[in-house]
């Protein structure tokens, strides 16, 4: 076979028309064999000689797109000293644009005795191994634009692929829990139904399943054991073949952008699914261990571990912030994605040992002309020492904020002293963002996520309930900050139901009307209940799957109605903090742009926010004067809003401040769905009933906007 000397940039496999240049980093190796793999399962080994600069490469003419490959490495296997090179290993290409087959699990997957690790096993992993493909990286995108939607109008909704689309009724069977599912018009209707500007997909890059969660008869589900970080993960393709994988996935990109709703990944630079030192040998480990991992500094053989999972990425080293930034760019270009959320992104940070928000990494970022112009969300913690920080991260970025999480689930479920972080979190948290220069888009604002209950076992639980994951109920967050209402879990009292129903509109219309991006967890719109599983990562069953035949359908409706309300008024999606000063309005006077009330419709003073017992607050939202470009200095002028919150026990009767043109408040929004007034008389008062959120509206109102020239702009 012939073998040309190649290129050492691009890594990877890459096809030119002609032929395929291959391209792999390993510092620390003696010899690299390229594997092709042929429809039998026999390989074909081609040694790889020229090096240059740690890169090994060769070019071969006439190897094209859907050939199958992987490699051997040749060098020490000395574990104490960070090494575990092995030639029998079969080893998957970390620049892998798609992977075919799935491992099968054995010793031949590990570099040692499993029976005594002290011993090198040189058994043969090729026949359990799966394999990379060469690809064709050319795609009829047609007219594809990135929707671009303003972080101050987007609605983030996490979705996993399978899970959103296997028991959809009008997804066509062959197509649920695939890329194909996810874009069909059933589920790109309901999106839009809601309001949802940009899907936030758990992990599609290639993971592996555990061996000791199949041990247990379970799987990954979740997806956060990844091992080919620019491949879509193949088991969402409807299709056998790896390549119908990237198409696929980049089909459903376009037919979301032209439904004007953006695709962001949750991605998994921090460590990879090759586990701790008695993990399987699979790709990194074997290509380069020393180079790819954080080792224990004074133990090489042992890994550094910030995410609970065994390991770590070094990205301290400059080839693994390479491997990172060109992922994220591969992403966007070639797949045309819109965004990331980064898992444990702290760890991301751990330059040496503290989380730096100066480090290498966001260095990289933030000079990136393509990265560095999408949406950026970290979760912003690890498992590591000093782990957690939330408003902690550059500007540029936004953020899960989990402090928005626990305060707002806390008000609502009746925990005393908490209105004036209530408050803080309505208004999209300046005393976290605000010292950074940052602006309440920051705040990634949600309630419920992947990992913990659902909002309906929100309301449901008091206690997680996770033996089906085999772990004795050990696992998943023991403080939820939850209430059952009184009965635990499934119950037929229509009392407790009605007040379960009443706090789930609760918790959704506070999350869509507070200030900063809120994200909606997939089916909770739709009442969707994992009967008190707050951890089924290994759950890949009806257990986690979206059950679209028992929608509560009224919650659907008031959902998508909250976000309409959200999507009219940009009162409730500003651009910058509340100030607290006075804005002139309309008629000359000058109200503050927000003011917080008593029940009593008097303004809240300083002592009032440190009465413990206190459960009931007011909000009066003035629509003047809201800043709609920096370009231009625009302002829009809306309605003004109220928001009552009575989160108690029992009914509150509010007083109404008066209104600035009318002698009456319109009722736009009602949680407990009791209340049957139209409006109420200025100065007069309002009963707002148990664990509701009433919303009132200036009427007869319209949102325009005028710059600085009184012309009008179009919104």
């Amino acid at each position: 076979m012939q073998v040309w000397p190649g290129a050492a940039y691009p890594l990877g496999a890459t096809f030119d028309g002609r032929g395929t240049n291959f391209a792999l980093f390993t510092e620390s190796a003696t010899a690299v064999t390229l594997c092709l793999v042929e429809d039998s399962r026999v390989e074909v080994r081609v040694p790889l000689t020229e090096v240059d600069g740690y890169i090994w490469h060769g070019y071969l003419p006439g190897i094209a797109p859907g050939q199958r490959y992987g490699y051997r490495v040749v060098g020490p296997y000395k574990p104490s000293a960070g090494h575990r090179f092995n030639p029998n290993k079969f080893l998957l290409d970390p620049y892998a644009k798609t992977v075919e087959g799935s491992i099968e699990w054995g010793q031949a997957l590990f570099s040692y005795s499993l029976e005594d690790p002290r011993r090198r096993d040189d058994s043969d992993s090729f026949p359990g191994m799966m394999s990379a493909v060469v690809i064709d990286p050319t795609f009829d995108w047609q007219d594809d634009r990135p929707p671009k939607t303003p972080y101050h109008d987007t609605v983030i909704y996490e979705a996993h692929v399978k899970g959103l689309t296997m028991l959809h009724p009008d997804v066509p069977e062959q197509l649920r829990g695939t890329y194909a599912g996810l874009g069909h018009p059933s589920i790109v209707a309901h999106l839009q139904k809601l309001g949802v500007t940009a899907v936030e997909l758990m992990p599609v890059q290639q993971f592996i399943h555990d061996g000791q969660l199949r041990e247990r008869g379970l799987s990954n589900y979740w997806g956060y054991s990844t091992v080919g970080f620019f491949a879509p993960h193949n088991a969402y393709a409807s299709a056998p073949d790896a390549v119908s994988a990237v198409t696929e996935f980049k089909t459903m990109v376009r037919t979301l952008h032209k439904a004007g709703i953006e695709v962001i990944l949750d991605v998994v630079y921090n460590h990879t699914g090759e586990g701790n030192h008695l993990g399987p040998t699979i790709s990194f480990r074997g290509i380069d261990n020393a180079s790819y991992y954080r080792l224990d500094e004074f133990r090489p053989e042992f890994y550094v571990d910030y995410t609970g999972t065994g390991n770590s990425l070094n990205v301290r080293t400059p080839h693994v912030l390479q491997l990172i930034m060109d992922s994220l760019r591969y992403w966007v270009t070639e797949m045309h994605v819109d965004g990331f959320r980064f898992d444990l992104a702290a760890a991301l940070a751990r330059q040496f040992y503290e989380v730096d928000r100066l480090s290498g990494f966001f260095d990289l970022v933030q000079q990136d002309p393509i990265v560095s112009q999408v949406k950026l969300i970290a979760e912003p913690w690890d498992l590591g020492p000093g782990g957690y920080q939330v408003g902690n991260f550059p500007p540029g970025w936004s953020e899960w904020n989990g402090k928005y999480r626990d305060t707002i689930r806390d008000f609502w479920r009746g925990e005393p002293s908490t209105l004036g972080e209530f408050a803080s979190r309505l208004t999209g948290s300046s005393d976290l963002y605000e010292h950074s220069g940052r602006r309440p888009m920051a705040s990634i604002n949600f309630l419920t996520a992947h990992d913990g209950f659902t909002l309906a076992d929100l309301v449901a639980y008091n206690r997680k309930h996770n033996e089906a994951n085999g772990e004795s109920n050990a696992d998943g967050e023991s403080n939820n900050r939850s209430w059952n209402g009184g009965v635990e879990g499934a119950t037929d009292d229509p009392a407790i139901l009605r007040l379960r129903s009443r706090r789930q509109r609760s918790l959704i219309a506070t999350l869509l009307l507070s200030q900063g991006i809120p994200m909606i967890l997939h089916g909770d719109e739709l009442g969707r209940t994992q009967h008190g599983n707050n951890n089924a990562y290994a759950q890949d069953s009806e257990l986690s799957w979206v059950n679209w035949e028992s929608a509560d359908n009224d919650l659907l409706d008031f959902t998508a109605a909250v976000s309409r309300l959200r999507a009219a008024h940009p009162t409730f999606h500003r651009r910058r903090f509340f100030s607290g000063r006075p804005v002139q309005q309309p008629d000359g006077g000058q109200v503050p742009d927000v003011v917080w009330l008593k029940p009593y419709g008097t303004p809240m003073e300083p002592v009032d926010w440190t009465q413990g017992t206190e459960l009931a607050l007011g909000m009066y939202l003035n629509g003047s004067g809201i800043r709609c470009s920096d370009l231009t200095g625009s302002q829009m002028t809306d309605s003004d809003f109220i928001l009552c919150f009575n989160a108690g026990a029992e009914p509150r009767k509010f007083t109404l401040p008066p209104n600035r043109y009318a002698p009456r408040w319109e009722l736009a929004l009602d949680t407990s769905m009791e209340v049957t007034a139209t409006g109420a008389i200025a100065g007069g008062a309002l009963e707002v009933p148990s664990h509701t959120l009433l919303v009132l509206r200036e009427p007869g109102t319209v949102v325009h906007a005028e710059d600085h020239n009184d012309e009008p702009l179009l919104l």
